[in-house]
């Protein structure tokens, strides 16, 4: 049966990184079943690979035209992988469809990440006696044996499924919507839609990789219903976007909720693009005298803003039971992920802007989003947004997390060029730091009933915070952490300070709600 992605995108390059696809001008079992052992590993959690069989490799791509299978050396390759299948330890079978490309004949092989890793197979499957089992990880472009630590790590990943890939025992295969899927194979121009008319609709689900089970006990992959289900919140709860506009900025109680945006991935992904671009996006057009062109700036580039809320929705922690959030101030977008980044990502990396994840949370999303043209790749999503920013003249972007890595925000400042003179001039949000007499205030506030004194340290971190809250009241922790560049859950401790001193209160709903300063801590600022 086909498969349900374009295999001339697939050859050319296109939507599937070159790691992820290995060639293969002959049919060599050998070679192959140990590579068929690497993708069915998963070890990075980047969703498996392709092996094409009949395509001589040049330059990282097939070579064109490619030199083709024989009609009936398929059909003995067919029969042999039956066998050759069974030695897989557990037992695993590559999806396999046989493709017309430059009119000859090449072996598709698509290998998922496995639910059942790790997979060991012989060294050589056409030995027949005394085989040599060996586990197989991919590392970069090649086909490695494991070694020691690389061993220990794959059986510590034993039924870790990463989560858009496990099977949803809640949900069933009639939540799978058969005209989202058939949209969804047109839109790539997969030679599957060929098949959907005469193929029962489980047997689609079955080789697009959607569904898990005997056919008795079928069940769907939480993939399936994320794509593939009008209604995903249903079974992931808060799994919407919400965009709320702050015109004055966080500390103002004036903003606008707009309408909330749910349904599949792809679609929430093209609402919050389109009502961005509606109410958002500007473009400012000058003509230089020197110049025939005129230079067109925009205030937020409209390819880092797509990366951004794609790299939400793509990393974002499935089982936190929080929205992603887009909040549009006077000076800046955020886009708020509360599941974080992985724990694979280092902290330094992240402030210079490089994020390596070691393992992925989700390795299907990705797929499909990048057959839907909708992202480039893995590990593309911050170098795009800074360059597209650097391109647009704009400031560069900013990524945050905690130590904890609870939540992840990237920020994208405004072009100056959109901001009023004087917010140009003085700085947004830039306050009035506190005077002598107003630190001697707020120590004394703090020592109140206290017998023993509050070091330099946390004096430190409870000035900066009040003096965040004298100059832009009704932040929240994470916006506070921000602001004073500091960890978390660090604010959040001398939040409970402030609040148990009286020296600041919170207002509202948890979910909306910020801080304030008492009116007994404004009397002393006073």
């Amino acid at each position: 049966m086909a498969i349900h992605i374009n295999v001339e995108k697939l050859i050319s390059g296109k939507i599937v990184e070159g790691e992820r696809i290995e060639y293969k001008k002959g049919w060599n079992p050998a070679a192959i079943y140990r590579t068929i052992c690497a993708f069915a590993n998963d070890f990075e959690n980047i969703g498996g690979g392709y092996i094409i069989v009949g395509a001589e490799e040049e330059k990282g791509r097939a070579k064109r035209p490619v030199t083709g299978i024989a009609t009936n050396e398929l059909d003995s390759i067919q029969k042999k992988m039956v066998e050759f299948n069974k030695m897989i330890n557990p037992h695993y079978d590559p999806k396999i469809s046989i493709e017309t490309i430059d009119n000859a004949s090449i072996l598709v092989i698509w290998v998922p990440g496995g639910n059942q890793r790790p997979y060991e197979v012989p060294e050589d499957v056409t030995i027949k006696k005394d085989k040599k089992y060996r586990y197989y990880i991919r590392r970069y472009a090649s086909t490695v044996q494991a070694d020691k630590d690389e061993r220990d790590e794959l059986i510590s990943l034993t039924r870790q499924t990463p989560f858009d890939d496990r099977i949803n025992t809640q949900a069933s295969v009639e939540d799978i919507s058969p005209l989202l899927v058939r949209e969804y194979l047109q839109n790539v121009k997969s030679s599957l839609i060929e098949q959907i008319e005469t193929t029962p609709i489980n047997d689609i689900y079955r080789a697009m990789d959607l569904v898990s089970g005997p056919d008795e006990l079928l069940y769907p992959k939480n993939i399936a219903l994320m794509m593939f289900n009008y209604r995903p919140e249903k079974f992931f709860p808060y799994s919407r976007i919400e965009i709320v506009e702050f015109p004055n900025g966080l500390g103002d109680p004036v903003f606008y909720e707009k309408p909330t945006i749910t349904g599949p991935v792809y679609l929430q992904i093209q609402k919050a693009l389109a009502q961005l671009e509606s109410i958002v996006l500007k473009e400012r057009i000058y003509k230089l005298p020197d110049r025939a062109e005129a230079e067109r700036i925009w205030n937020y580039p409209f390819r880092a803003l797509e990366e951004s809320v794609v790299n939400a929705l793509y990393h974002r922690n499935w089982e936190v039971r929080e929205p992603v959030e887009i909040r549009i101030l006077p000076d800046c977008i955020e886009i708020v992920n509360q599941g974080g980044p992985d724990r694979s990502v280092k902290m330094e990396e992240l402030q210079k802007g490089i994020i390596h994840n070691r393992r992925y949370r989700n390795r299907r999303i990705g797929d499909f989003l990048k057959e839907l043209d909708m992202t480039e790749g893995r590990g593309t999503g911050i170098p795009i947004i800074r360059k597209e920013m650097e391109k647009n003249g704009s400031p560069e972007p900013r990524f945050e997390t905690d130590e904890n890595h609870s939540y992840f925000i990237t920020t994208l400042p405004i072009h100056p060029a959109f901001l009023l003179e004087e917010e140009m001039s003085e700085g947004v949000h830039k306050g009035v730091k506190l005077s002598d007499g107003q630190h001697d205030a707020i120590f004394n506030l703090i020592h109140e009933g206290v017998n023993e004194g509050v070091n330099e340290g946390v004096n430190e971190n409870v000035y900066d915070i009040i003096n965040i809250l004298k100059n832009v009241a009704g932040l929240n922790a994470v916006e506070i952490a921000s602001r004073t560049k500091r960890g978390l859950s660090t604010v959040e401790r001398y939040l409970r300070l402030l609040r148990k001193k009286e020296i600041v209160e919170f207002k509202g709903v948890p979910k909306t709600g910020g801080y304030y300063l008492t009116k007994k801590a404004k009397d002393k600022l006073k």
